[in-house]
């Protein structure tokens, strides 16, 4: 994203708590995002990926603090590397004691999967207004990730309710890591993946 600051529809907040989705810039590729606390919602978000529905997907928050208020029970070692890691191009699998959105954790409602993306202000603040959005990669099933509006497909554009442009982003996923266990575990290499692994080291 570049320097100028966007500027998101009026209502955004309104309209995506009534369910509507939105495609967002993220600090990797555009998602489609639904409200995270809307079981509704995201369903329809599933449905649209063509998803199974037993598949985790992440919530993303646009802060730190946005992030402890939906998760407080998130401490000790697993916190401790949420903060050197995060805000950043990471996908984090953090213990989830409360089961907090089980409906978008699979199969395992102890963990969650978490981002706080370097986002732009506006995006940012409508992803804590909003309580966490669930987000994913808005692509066709299988598809290429988009680094641009453009590459969204039409099927995925025409059923959200608004679309943000943040320009070209770098269109390479983020790196997921499970902080669940002993030891860090990368999950799938993304973007920041040198960075990512000195800070675990």
């Amino acid at each position: 994203m570049g320097d100028v600051e966007l500027t998101l529809p009026a209502g955004a907040v309104s309209r995506m708590l009534a369910g509507e989705l939105a495609v967002l810039p993220t600090d990797t590729v555009y998602g489609i995002a639904a409200v995270a606390a809307m079981p509704e919602a995201c369903a329809r978000l599933y449905r649209l990926k063509q998803r199974p529905l037993d598949q985790p997907t992440a919530v993303m928050l646009g802060s730190l603090d946005g992030l402890a208020r939906v998760l407080p029970e998130l401490a000790g070692r697993a916190e401790a590397i949420v903060r050197r890691l995060l805000p950043g191009p990471v996908t984090l699998i953090v213990p989830n004691p409360a089961a907090r959105f089980a409906h978008l954790c699979g199969g395992s409602p102890h963990a969650i999967g978490v981002r706080v993306p370097h986002l732009d202000a506006a995006v940012a603040s409508l992803a804590d207004a909003l309580g966490g959005v669930l987000i994913t990669s808005a692509n066709a099933r299988g598809g290429a990730d988009p680094a641009r509006l453009e590459d969204v497909p039409p099927s995925i554009r025409d059923a959200a309710g608004f679309e943000v442009d943040g320009g070209e982003l770098p269109g390479v996923p983020s790196t997921v890591i499970d902080i669940t266990g002993r030891e860090p575990r990368v999950i799938r290499q993304g973007a920041g993946d040198a960075t990512t692994l000195e800070a675990l080291a």
